[in-house]
Order: C-alpha cells, then structure tokens, then sequence
C-alpha cells in the first residue's frame, strides 16, 4: 500500500473527524442501568440527590463515521469493535447535553499468529453543556493484513 503506521497517525492522530451531540435522559439512563445489572442507587433510583450515569453509559453511543472521510481503503477483513475501554472523569446527570468528538487517538501495527494487524483506536471524548469532560471511550479496528 506505499504507507507505514507512523506516516498514518502522524497524519490522522489527534484530528477530530467527527462532532455528535446526545442528551442523556433520566429514561435511558436508568433503562442502561437496569440493563448492566446495576444495582447502587446512585444510578437506579430516580429520586437519588446523588442520580448519575453508570460509569460505562457513554460507551452506549458512537459517532456518525467511523474513520476520517480520507482515510485510505484497505482490501483486508475488518474487525469493527474489537474491544472497548471507558475512563469515567466526571459525572454524567440527567438532562445534560454531551457533545462527543471523535478522533484517531493512535495507530499501531502487531504481528501475531494469523499474521500482520493493525489497530486504529478510535477515541470519542464526552464534555457536558458547561465544556466540562465527562469521559473518554477507546475502541479498536482491526485490519487483518496490516499495511503489507
């Protein structure tokens, strides 16, 4: 393909690609809790004075595109959601309106028994009507055949 994973993230790490605003209402976000099997009332009871997300509810949303609109084409077999990780910073309340931001946060290639990979970790980052940031979610592509 001409095009190493270093030339990839110096080109496309860190720029954002994508802007979608959500609201988490009080609905889904004990509709999630519920879900998830939470059981503290910090997230289950709608009277609660301490009423906030599960740690993991940002991970519930994704962005309108996947990957820069330039992004190069690959002829290999993707894995779309091969793994997701949330870090929680602050909490998410009902009613308030998230702006998440996506960009590539890195790129790196692997070998392993089935051969080349490389991973695109794909960061959506979470901040609340008062620019505050809330959370970050990771999840990785997987491109079978990296680069070769």
């Amino acid at each position: 393909m001409g095009i190493t994973a270093e030339e990839l993230k110096s080109r496309y790490g860190g720029m954002v690609f994508d802007s979608v605003q959500v609201e988490a209402t009080l609905e889904s976000m004990l509709e999630f809790a519920r879900a998830c099997g939470e059981t503290d009332p910090r997230y289950t009871d709608a009277g609660h004075p301490d009423l906030q997300a599960p740690v993991n509810f940002a991970a519930k949303y994704h962005g309108a595109r996947m990957l820069p609109d330039d992004f190069p084409e690959f002829d290999r077999r993707m894995m779309i959601d091969a793994g997701k990780a949330v870090e929680w910073i602050a909490p998410i309340r009902p009613g308030d309106e998230l702006t998440a931001n996506s960009h590539l946060h890195d790129i790196y290639e692997k070998t392993g028994r089935s051969g080349s990979m490389l991973f695109l970790v794909h960061r959506m980052e979470f901040s609340n009507a008062r620019g505050e940031l809330t959370s970050r979610v990771d999840w990785r592509l997987i491109i079978r055949g990296g680069l070769a």
